[in-house]
């Protein structure tokens, strides 16, 4: 699994700086689920050989009270399903009793934790730490979140006790394909694992203090290998009937990395909500085979069923791609066209494409739909070749590439998947500009070439 590195301090000590910083992100908004992580944003990064998961949390000063309490509540909920926490100081303010506060909330709740006093650009390292050694919190480390001064170093220091998994996930389990089912709590999950798994199979559950783990279980249909990822805890046909599923944000986000394909449930009586948006932004960000499940389909009119229909469409234009089944995981309606689904998803995501087909389908739309003039000269894609597998990348050769607009590249995109059927994954471009070889050179010249412009500059000066 993913390592899990908490971002926690006082109010505006550089926590969200240093986040995007380690997500490669500008917004600080990676992942936020309203209602349910209230101000604890989460995020992929890899800054070094290793992958993480980073959480940032509201500022924390002491004493709060009415939804200041309850957002300090989250801090402590960050620091107990992390791996690691960075306590985050301000070397420019120096000690304050908000930062004592905050690294008793670690020493409490944290399993591992790090000091690391921001904001030291243009300090000298030793001075700006030096009052931070009264914490008790290790030796403290100078970091500028907002240049990247040791932040580099830091995380070194912090991921040094975890490994880098070699083999990845396609080396795992005699490669069956990893399909993890994500959702938010009570749309069914649990339901449908179940029904994939088979009525009488003997499956584990959540524990109390197991919360951080995902549970994993190997089963076959039709001589095919599959390991199911199921994110809420495959529970036993007797507990499946609990109103309230335990939902872990972490948990979703490390099955969605591990994952081939991912099974995102959504229920068909409460609509598309923000959740559910954020949660399938982030398998597209992430660039996962999808297949959307609108569970809980019996029992809706002609008409109900038509706006939820309508409600899909307008709320997730980004996954054209993806396929969509309506079921019913309590009966097993149409359970059966999932899995099929899934093996489309999964042969789209990682086919091979020669260059000579994916070359001859750019010629043909360039030929159909010509990209713009820029500055008077117009846009030349010259040639493709896939540069990745799950999700399918398609590079592409040409001159002004990154001059090309935005609808230009949804129009390949929608070409490309439509020309190699490539339902189910996200396809990405990635454009290459080619250099001029003769751009600020004079051709070289024949001697006879030579002797013939002499004689014309000759005639020229006279």
């Amino acid at each position: 699994m993913l390592p899990v590195i908490a971002l926690v301090g006082r109010p505006n000590v550089g926590k969200s700086t240093l986040f995007n910083r380690l997500t490669r992100s500008r917004d600080a908004l990676v992942a936020d689920y309203p209602g349910l992580t209230r101000d604890r944003k989460y995020g992929f990064g890899k800054l070094g050989p290793i992958p993480y998961l980073v959480i940032d949390t509201g500022g924390v000063a002491g004493g709060e009270e009415g939804i200041d309490e309850a957002m300090a509540g989250q801090t402590v909920k960050a620091l107990q399903e992390a791996d690691a926490a960075i306590v985050m100081v301000d070397g420019r303010s120096g000690l304050t009793a908000a930062d004592e506060h905050v690294a008793d909330l670690a020493r409490r709740h944290a399993g591992k934790t790090w000091l690391a006093v921001n904001k030291a650009e243009g300090l000298d390292g030793a001075t700006a730490s030096a009052d931070f050694h009264a914490l008790g919190l290790g030796e403290p480390l100078a970091v500028s979140a907002a240049h990247g001064d040791r932040v580099a170093a830091l995380m070194d220091d912090v991921l040094g006790g975890f490994e880098v998994d070699e083999a990845g996930p396609e080396a795992d389990d005699e490669h069956a394909l990893r399909l993890a089912i994500v959702g938010r709590p009570n749309v069914g999950k649990s339901t449908l694992a179940n029904r994939l798994l088979g009525e009488d199979r003997l499956v584990v559950y959540d524990e109390p203090g197991t919360t951080r783990d995902t549970v994993e279980v190997p089963f076959e249909r039709n001589d095919s290998k599959y390991l199911l990822i199921d994110t809420a805890g495959i529970r036993r046909r007797s507990r499946v009937s609990e109103t309230i599923e335990k939902f872990s944000v972490v948990k979703a986000l490390q099955a969605i990395e591990k994952a081939h394909v991912v099974i995102a449930v959504l229920d068909a009586r409460q609509g598309v909500t923000e959740q559910d948006v954020s949660l399938l932004g982030l398998v597209l960000e992430r660039g996962r085979a999808l297949v959307v499940v609108t569970n809980k389909w019996d029992g809706l009119s002609a008409g109900q069923r038509k706006q939820v229909r309508d409600d899909l469409d307008r709320r997730l234009p980004f996954l054209d791609f993806a396929e969509r089944i309506t079921i019913s995981a309590l009966h097993g309606t149409a359970v059966g066209d999932l899995l099929p689904a899934v093996e489309r998803a999964y042969r789209a995501a990682t086919r091979d494409l020669s260059t000579t087909e994916l070359t001859g389908e750019l010629e043909a739309l360039v030929m159909e739909h010509s990209p713009p003039m820029v500055r008077g000269r117009r846009i030349r894609l010259r040639y493709a070749h896939q540069g990745g597998r799950n999700p399918p990348v398609i590079v592409i050769h040409g001159n002004q590439t990154d001059r090309l607009p935005e609808s230009y590249r949804r129009y390949l995109i929608n070409r490309f998947r439509k020309a190699f059927k490539l339902r189910g994954t996200p396809v990405r471009l990635s454009f290459r500009t080619s250099d001029n070889p003769y751009k600020g050179k004079r051709n070289k010249l024949t001697p006879r070439q030579e002797r013939k412009r002499a004689r014309l500059m000759k005639r020229v000066k006279k």
